[in-house]
């Protein structure tokens, strides 16, 4: 069996360094996980997080011209993770897009794509704003 480029396995730890961990794969194929791409969280340790002989799901990020496989462990959580609820139809919808509740806002459980959503949702809503009162005014500004 292949290693393919965004399918999930389950792996081994063989070996920690400064940079990352290596990781065997099912099928005795060996790729490595980058510090970076440990934990959603930052990592300054990376044996905090992992051990020599843990067993750990990586999802396949990279497989760079000389084989090396780059692996990724928080990709792999992602993709078992619920996604977000859809978002509802903005035409015409005030409210556009999701928005968290202030509890999750608070509670820092909002993910950092529901929080970029919502600021993309308020600044268009801004921006329509100032285009509509440009327009009503000709589009002419003080001074012309």
């Amino acid at each position: 069996m292949a290693v393919e480029i965004g399918a999930v396995y389950d792996g081994k730890v063989t070996g920690l360094t400064n940079f990352g961990a290596f990781v065997k794969l099912e099928d005795g194929s060996t790729g490595m996980v980058h510090i970076s791409e440990v934990s959603a969280e930052y990592v300054s340790d990376i044996s905090e997080k992992l051990s020599v002989g843990d067993s750990v799901k990586v999802k396949v990020i990279e497989i760079n011209e000389k084989g090396k496989v780059g692996l990724s462990i928080k990709k792999a959580l992602a993709d078992e993770a619920p996604k977000p609820p859809k978002k509802p139809n903005r035409q015409g919808n005030a409210n556009r897009g999701w928005k968290g509740t202030a509890e999750q806002e608070q509670s820092g459980s909002m993910s950092f794509e529901d929080m970029m959503a919502r600021f993309k949702a308020q600044s268009e809503d801004k921006m329509s704003d100032l285009k509509r009162n440009t327009d009503k005014r000709g589009g002419y500004r003080r001074g012309k």
